[in-house]
């Protein structure tokens, strides 16, 4: 790769850039393959090391550890320091509370975000290959009646399909990709200069992440029964509500016709 931005994109990709300089790389991408492909080969290679099995220290080992530090000693604190200041800000908060209420609000804060970043990983890797040289769609059409079918016979889910060109999202064709164990449906769609990728797999249990957003891109999720939809794209957060509010109403009109 001889392009001159490879060590900022690696920088841009581990969040090391100021913000101009982030503004500067998202300018690039589109316009560089190499780099893009350097961006999605980061990406899978991330994902490929969080599914590694973990490793555990031996009871023994961990032991001798928790020993050590207890034989620390503690270091002076100045007696004139507030005492109120001694303890963290948010201890007070916790007295009283109960260890297991405790333990299931910081797994909340802090387990959850962690259990599904593997999600956004793999939904990024896949969104970032797409925007190789004719990787976007398997099948170009702008017809519902073409793209839902060709699901079909190519993904393991059969989602909600539509052409809301009238309100500017135009429906340019769909495909399927490897995510999840599974073969999930990918519906793309233009909106102006911006591509989105609308992935749609089977998912009855697994917690769905919030909108959120990894570099510069946008992810917004939702659920509709045991599917699971997530929108990419690098447009506006309001451009990627209104394509949801439109697939939204086209499922629930679907289901209004499905019920006898």
């Amino acid at each position: 790769m001889n392009c001159a931005e490879t060590l900022r994109v690696q920088a841009y990709f581990d969040a090391e850039l100021a913000p101009d300089e982030v503004t500067s790389i998202e300018r690039h991408l589109p316009r560089c393959p190499g780099c893009r492909t350097l961006l999605a080969e980061l990406e899978q290679t991330r994902v490929a090391l969080r599914e590694l099995p973990g490793v555990h220290a031996p009871a023994e080992l961990r032991a001798r550890i928790l020993q050590s530090l207890d034989a620390e000693p503690v270091p002076f604190k100045p007696a004139s320091r507030p005492a109120v200041r001694s303890r963290p800000f948010w201890f007070g908060a916790f007295a009283g509370v109960g260890v297991s209420a405790l333990a299931a609000t910081l797994f909340v804060f802090f387990m959850l975000p962690m259990a599904t970043r593997p999600m956004v990983d793999g939904l990024l890797a896949a969104h970032l290959g797409s925007l190789e040289p004719d990787r976007l769609v398997s099948v170009v059409s702008s017809e519902h009646h073409t793209v839902k079918p060709w699901f079909g016979g190519h993904a393991d889910v059969s989602p909600t399909v539509a052409d809301f060109s009238a309100r500017g999202f135009v429906l340019v064709g769909g495909r399927a990709d490897p995510l999840f164990g599974q073969r999930a449906a990918v519906t793309v769609y233009r909106h102006g200069k911006h591509t989105i990728n609308v992935f749609t797999w089977a998912n009855k249990q697994t917690t769905l992440p919030g909108a959120t957003t990894r570099n510069g891109y946008r992810f917004l999720f939702w659920r509709s029964a045991d599917l699971a939809y997530c929108a990419v794209s690098d447009t506006t957060w309001n451009s990627l509500e209104d394509l949801q509010a439109l697939l939204q109403a086209q499922i629930a009109a679907e289901q209004r016709v499905e019920t006898p």
